[in-house]
């Protein structure tokens, strides 16, 4: 099982506010999610984003690859693989 950190989009119209979830790469963007990790919300400024730390390192350790948004994040939370 291939297994993706992204971003699951909440809110309403024209307010997207996205949680980091750990899903299974099959898994539709919006459908179940095996853990939440985080939360992203680029509506402010600057963008503000949550991360649990020690849930995605845990996760990067076992195998799991961030999306490209994901991977921009967590850089700039200071997680690296």
């Amino acid at each position: 099982m291939a297994v993706k950190i992204r971003l699951r989009r909440m809110g309403y119209k024209r307010n997207p506010i996205y949680r980091i979830v750990v899903a299974d790469s099959r898994s539709p963007r919006d459908g179940k999610c095996i853990e939440e990790i985080g939360t992203y919300n680029p509506n402010t400024d600057p963008s503000e984003f949550k991360v649990n730390e020690e849930l995605a390192k845990k996760w990067l350790a076992n195998g799991a690859q961030p999306t490209e948004v994901v991977a921009k994040i967590f850089k700039l939370a200071g997680i690296e693989k």
